[in-house]
């Protein structure tokens, strides 16, 4: 839940930030890397739900691990969408 309240908190004051002076190619990359990491935030949600009812430590720790890796996973892949966006964008 602390994860969640943070990354909310985070994409919010990101979002306001970005706001100004950009093309709308890196809104749209923007747009599209809000939802890669809203679709992990998600899943990683509900992989930490099912550590929290594993019943073996080794069960729980795996699926925090993998919480993690889809975490990591969709931030990086939301970094290269807007990194395209930037890299394709006229110079200012």
């Amino acid at each position: 839940m602390r994860k969640l309240i943070i990354a909310s908190v985070s994409a919010i004051a990101l979002m306001g930030v970005a706001a100004c002076n950009e093309t709308a190619a890196e809104k749209e990359a923007d747009a599209q890397a809000d939802a890669i990491e809203a679709q992990a935030e998600v899943e990683s949600t509900q992989l930490e739900n099912a550590a929290d009812q594993a019943t073996t430590d080794a069960e729980r720790d795996a699926l925090n691990d993998r919480a993690d890796a889809v975490e990591e996973s969709a931030e990086q892949r939301a970094d290269a969408v807007e990194e395209a966006a930037e890299d394709t964008a006229p110079a200012q």
